[in-house]
């Protein structure tokens, strides 16, 4: 300021001078001989000594800008730090394309890290650059390999389920082809379709699994059954007739039952957000490869089923395998039971009371939006006060670090963290921008401790609690994520306050906080920090502005200048360019007591000092200003732990009701996950009514009486309390993913449904059989083995989703596989406890009136 003012230069002089004289111009084409030269003003600067000899001022001696300036290289004003492992780092963090592949990107940025790898590390030995900090390819290829693991062992399973049935080489082959066949057309429909194979399209092979061979199973039975009885018959068929007629038999079933499972999956294509994002491809792999194990059973396993059975009688046992015939003595007795009137009746109670025990129950499981990922990592933002300076959080960081660093397991001497890095603040075009108060880590757990991660995070929390003046979050970066994606808010929970006043809500904000402090299962909270920070405002008097001829622009922009800097231009030096900064220098910007002798120019030539026309002080003012939906807002978040979702916020419901009392016109709103898992159980409530509508029409089509349809459809409650059972046993809550479990049992559990009543009606359409209970007892044990292999395969094929369910990649597919293997268990036990006695019993009538409607019904 004291050498402007000596040469009477003003700082929009300097600005303009610098602005002007660092360009290149073009003086067009000039033409000497037979050659045209291009003529080139070249007028930029390239070093700090060239800045230096500006002209700012011309005259009998001028003014350059070195008498007036000081021309230095520096850096920008820092607004954030780094770290990795405790020590000095630039982090650089890489984010995909929607549509990008993960694992290829990754491979890419990797190989083009090891191109530059070398000669960073060469010229700087004290430099390393690791890319093995974090990476979502790391939880992608161990959860794509547990799936993987998991379609291996389910493939295992069922094998050897068809064989202790069928016993039987062949048969047990000719139906075993429909894994690999079905595989092979859904993985060329996700070829043909441009689908990526990852967690979700696998597990909607794995869950699908055991049923890939559901319908190869009923036609292969019914086949070497018919051919068995045709063997020893008196007069022996030709085997391509019996094979022919024997799937005929059955193909309504088989289409009909597939269609069940296809459509209660459907409505799911109806949800959208982030679940839908996920169980789509879930549900488009499900679906497809059931349809490939449809059109296997039509047409590729007739054709083995002639090319590989005989019709011989020395091919052909004259009595069933020995695991069938125990299972036929076995349920004699139950069917039985199950057509006597008062063990019918007493067994109907039993299941009117086991489903409303089971919806008494399922409001005991508790909710969560999704089921907890296993990542093998953790992210940890620590937040200081608004206003704390970067010294300060670094000061802070390194008590956080030797905290992250210290732990390891007793025994083992295992590290709890294998590696961690930090970033303190985030720019203002990032897309969480941050202040220098705010910093996040991100944790890699070491996967070789013993010690699991909860008990490893609980273990950090007690020591950042340690730690004063903090206030943490502690989640994993894809619940973190997914958080931020759903409600804006980096916490599971969103405590949403409303009002108009700032520091009402600061007030009320806090008194939220503390009445929901020291609830069970909730991380302590936090509140967004909105608060006042100390500033030095700068307040305009019009009066003298307009006395002086000035406007408020001229002053702010002065303001601008002086204090915080301007960039005029750009110095390029080869590929490299700086920014051209303009600012008072350093002794004057720090000098606050003094700000306000800065000397304004005035249009006419004049220099008064800024305290003429503004009033310099210190005082406080808000950090920020959040707003939402016109209104200003203030959020309280907060995290669970070891509890789940749903009861956590309604005792922060009550918490608030009872303990905070809100002024008129202030309010609160409850987001985040939570927000997200109501509207998603809404969402899934509407679809599963569409479902049950849908199965009820397809069975009407298939038996067009009420009755009939109405005790199929009996199934589904009865899977229902299986399902309720299964979450309940296994300790799990409600989750989207659990719901779309329920939603997809619908159409397993009355497949079984459909073969019984559909063979009750050949009986007595096509064997002569009358609507008896000796029919009735000969059409279920004849059909028992289809109905338990189908039962078992499709159950057995989802245990190695249940067991070790908390891996990763199967995190997702367990609740799903929970509730559709606990509803199997109770839908199959249904068929030969209930529905048999429920047909002798309430459908004589109907089922002679379909036989009278239509000669042609069941694929005739």
């Amino acid at each position: 300021p004291e050498a402007l003012i000596s040469y009477d230069v003003t700082l929009a002089e300097v600005e303009h001078a610098l602005s002007d004289s660092n360009q290149n111009s073009t003086g067009g084409y000039l033409i000497r001989g037979p050659m045209e030269y291009l003529v080139r003003g070249v007028g930029r600067a390239t070093t700090t000594a060239e800045i230096g000899q500006t002209v700012v001022k011309s005259g009998s001696r001028s003014v350059l800008i070195r008498d007036v300036a000081t021309v230095t290289e520096g850096i920008q004003n820092q607004r954030g730090d780094s770290s990795a492992n405790g020590h000095p780092a630039v982090v650089l963090t890489i984010t995909k394309q929607p549509d990008a592949d993960t694992r290829l990107l990754t491979e890419r940025v990797e190989a083009a890290l090891d191109d530059i790898r070398t000669s960073l590390e060469k010229t700087n030995p004290d430099l390393e650059v690791d890319a093995s900090f974090y990476q979502q390819r790391a939880f992608i290829d161990l959860g794509i390999h547990n799936v993987m693991e998991a379609l291996r062992d389910g493939a295992i399973l069922v094998t050897i389920i068809l064989f202790l049935f069928l016993m039987n080489f062949r048969t047990t082959i000719i139906t075993l082809t429909a894994i690999p066949l079905s595989l092979v057309l859904t993985a060329l429909f996700f070829y043909w379709t441009g689908m990526s194979v990852n967690v979700m399209t696998l597990g909607g092979l794995a869950v699908a699994m055991g049923e890939l061979v559901d319908d190869a199973i009923v036609d292969i039975e019914n086949v070497y059954r018919r051919l068995q009885q045709n063997a020893h018959a008196a007069v022996p068929r030709p085997k391509l007739a019996v094979i022919y007629d024997a799937s005929r038999e059955i193909r309504s079933s088989i289409v009909f039952g597939t269609m069940l499972v296809i459509l209660v999956f459907v409505p799911l294509f109806a949800l959208h957000g982030i679940e839908g994002r996920m169980f789509t491809p879930l549900g488009i792999s499900y679906i497809v490869s059931i349809l490939a194990s449809l059109l296997v059973s039509l047409t590729v396993t007739p054709v083995l089923a002639s090319l590989l059975l005989s019709s011989k009688p020395s091919d052909h046992a004259e009595q069933d395998g020995l695991l069938l015939r125990v299972l036929k003595r076995l349920a004699t007795p139950i069917i039985h039971l199950s057509c006597h009137p008062v063990g019918n009746t007493l067994l109907l109670l039993g299941v009117f009371a086991a489903i409303v025990g089971s919806g008494v129950l399922v409001t005991q499981l508790g909710s969560d939006f999704l089921p907890p990922f296993n990542e093998g990592a953790a992210q940890v933002n620590v937040i200081l006060p608004p206003g704390s300076s970067l010294e300060q959080s670094n000061r802070v960081c390194r008590m956080v670090d030797a905290a992250f660093a210290k732990h390891q397991h007793p025994e083992s001497g295992e590290p709890l963290i294998q590696s961690f890095v930090r970033r303190s603040g985030r720019a203002e075009l990032d897309e969480h921008a941050e202040g220098v108060n705010h910093t996040e880590y991100i944790l890699a757990m070491n996967p070789h401790s013993p010690v699991p991660r909860h008990e490893a995070l609980a273990i950090l929390r007690k020591e950042l609690d340690e730690i004063p003046g903090i206030e943490y979050e502690a989640e994993q970066p894809l619940a973190h994520m997914l958080s931020h994606m759903l409600s804006g808010v980096s916490a599971q929970i969103a405590i949403k306050l409303y009002g108009d006043d700032l520091d009402l809500l600061r007030g009320k904000a806090q008194e939220i906080k503390e009445a929901i402090t020291g609830i069970e299962g909730l991380a302590p909270p936090t509140v967004e920090p909105q608060q006042l920070i100390p500033q030095i405002r700068i307040e305009l008097n019009r009066e003298q502005l307009a006395l002086y001829g000035i406007t408020p622009g001229d002053v702010n922009a002065f303001i601008e200048t002086a204090l915080n800097g301007r960039t005029i231009s750009t110095i390029l030096q080869g590929q490299r360019s700086f920014d051209l900064v303009v600012r008072l220098d350093e002794k004057h910007r720090t000098d606050y007591a003094n700000l306000h002798r800065l000397a304004i120019d005035l249009p006419s030539g004049e220099r008064i000092p800024l305290a003429s026309i503004a009033k310099v002080y210190e005082a406080g003012g808000p950090n920020t200003i959040s707003r939402e939906n016109a209104r200003r807002r203030i959020t309280i978040r907060g995290n669970t732990t070891d509890r789940d979702l749903g009861s956590v916020v309604g005792d922060i419901r009550k918490a608030v009701a009872q303990k905070v009392t809100l002024p008129e016109g202030y309010f609160v709103e409850y987001g985040g996950q939570f927000e997200a898992q109501q509207e998603a159980t809404r969402m899934m409530g509407l679809l599963s009514l569409v479902s049950l509508a849908g199965v009820f029409l397809v069975l009407f089509t298939l038996f067009p009486s009420v009755r009939i349809v109405l005790q199929i459809m009996l199934a589904l409650p009865i899977a229902f309390v299986g399902g309720v059972l299964a979450l309940w046993l296994t300790g799990q809550t409600l989750t989207v993913a659990s719901l779309v479990g329920f939603i997809s049992l619908g159409g397993i559990a009355a497949r079984n449904g459909i073969l019984l009543v559909s063979h009750y009606v050949h009986l007595m359409k096509e064997e002569g059989e009358q609507f008896t209970e000796s029919m009735i007892l000969r059409g279920s044990l004849e059909r028992l083995a289809p109905v338990l292999m189908t039962a078992l395969t499709a159950g057995i094929g989802l245990i190695p989703l249940v067991i070790g369910g908390q891996q990763p990649g199967k995190e997702i597919l367990y609740p799903v596989a929970t509730v559709i293997l606990g509803g199997l268990i109770t839908s199959t036990i249904c068929e030969y406890l209930v529905h048999p006695g429920l047909f002798w019993r309430f459908s004589g009538k109907a089922t002679d009136q379909l036989i009278r409607q239509s000669e042609h019904a069941f694929g005739e």
